[in-house]
């Protein structure tokens, strides 16, 4: 299984470049035959210096001597792979010919840790037309199924989102970031962060409602306003220190499904969940009508008592307490339907209101605009 990774703060200073090459090319990480670099310029033994010097002078040629100096990625395949380090060198050496044609780009594996790694440092100008290297978040998209398709070429594990390598799913809640800096953070003290703490937040709160405005209202108590707009693709949560937090974090983080289709799907079923208990509670009562009532054999009674927990010492006691209990336990249904209710009817009211709004808003797109 191959992992993409990008390192986020690339050098912008010609000595970053040189030590960010100097530590890709360490004699004590990586070996001769495992390195390369691509592009117009040849050499015998790769060394540091011979890169760098190398970079500058493409940078040189088309006056971009400043600024971003080289992207930095890294493909990792797990530590169960099975992978050679000659082919992890195949591997890098196709991808950068591939995916960085026309940068140049040195390729050195790593065989310093128990997984085996290859490191990809590129220029930022091209030495074809000297234009700079950019990367988005779509092309970071096309790299990973690149990715995968070289793996499916080759039989190996292909990364499935939501799955181990050996494919057993991850539980939710499950921590999974590959982001360096975030890892340190869950490394060093994970419950003192505030990402952590805005996903524990978010699991009980989702947990305990039914709407949106419920959700964001519970999220308020508990110190994180949230951020959900319907003109926004993301929800965004913030607490008092001005932290922020998007729902796709969380997602990639924890494996947690916090967008707003999750939410949604979340708060029907807590829905669905509270209607069949207002379900059960009034059946039981009706039981209960039917005792006084006369309708029912002493088996039944018996029966109806033991699943309403209603239990005494004696039967004498138990006549005495039965009128009392159904009397409360009576009211306690009563009152838990009518709030159940209340929120619902208020649901209901809040999501014609919104459809209407959506429906106002196509129209006047329709329509254009009023002169």
């Amino acid at each position: 299984m191959a992992i993409n990774k990008i390192i986020t703060k690339p050098p912008k200073s010609h000595s970053g470049l040189k030590n960010c090459l100097a530590y890709v090319l360490r004699s004590d990480k990586t070996e001769q035959t495992l390195t390369a670099i691509t592009g117009p310029y040849h050499h015998k033994e790769l060394n540091a210096n011979f890169a760098y010097q190398s970079f500058l002078q493409e940078k040189r040629i088309w006056h971009k001597d400043k600024g971003r100096m080289c992207s930095h990625s890294i493909i990792s395949w797990h530590k169960d792979e099975k992978i050679t380090q000659e082919e992890a060198f195949a591997f890098g050496q196709e991808f950068a010919e591939k995916w960085f044609a026309g940068f140049q780009t040195v390729i050195a594996v790593h065989q310093d840790r128990d997984h085996i790694h290859c490191h990809l440092v590129t220029n930022s100008v091209s030495y074809e037309d000297g234009r700079k290297y950019h990367t988005s978040k779509k092309d970071l998209e096309r790299m990973k199924l690149m990715t995968n398709e070289m793996c499916k070429k080759r039989n190996l594990t292909v990364a499935e989102k939501g799955k181990h390598f050996d494919g057993t799913p991850m539980e939710t809640g499950e921590v999974t970031t590959w982001n360096q800096d975030k890892y340190q953070m869950f490394k060093n003290d994970a419950k003192k962060s505030y990402l952590w703490d805005c996903a524990m937040a978010v699991v009980n709160a989702m947990k305990q409602c039914i709407s949106r405005d419920q959700f964001i209202e519970r999220m308020k108590l508990s110190g994180w306003n949230v951020h959900w707009k319907d003109s926004r693709k993301h929800i965004t949560f913030e607490n008092k220190d001005g932290k922020k937090v998007r729902d796709s974090n969380l997602f990639k983080t924890f494996h947690l499904d916090v967008r707003k289709e999750g939410l949604e799907r979340e708060f029907i079923r807590q829905r669905e969940n509270t209607e069949l208990s207002e379900q059960e509670l009034e059946q039981y009562y009706r039981q209960l009508e039917d005792i006084d009532a006369g309708n029912v054999t002493k088996a039944q009674r018996e029966l109806v008592f033991e699943s309403g927990a209603i239990r005494s010492e004696s039967q004498s006691a138990r006549r005495t307490s039965e009128s009392s209990n159904r009397s409360v336990r009576y009211n306690e249904a009563q009152s838990t339907t009518e709030h159940r209710e209340r929120q619902l009817a208020e649901q209901r009211r809040l999501d014609a209101e919104r459809a209407a709004r959506e429906a106002r808003k196509k129209n006047r797109r329709r329509s254009g605009p009023e002169l």
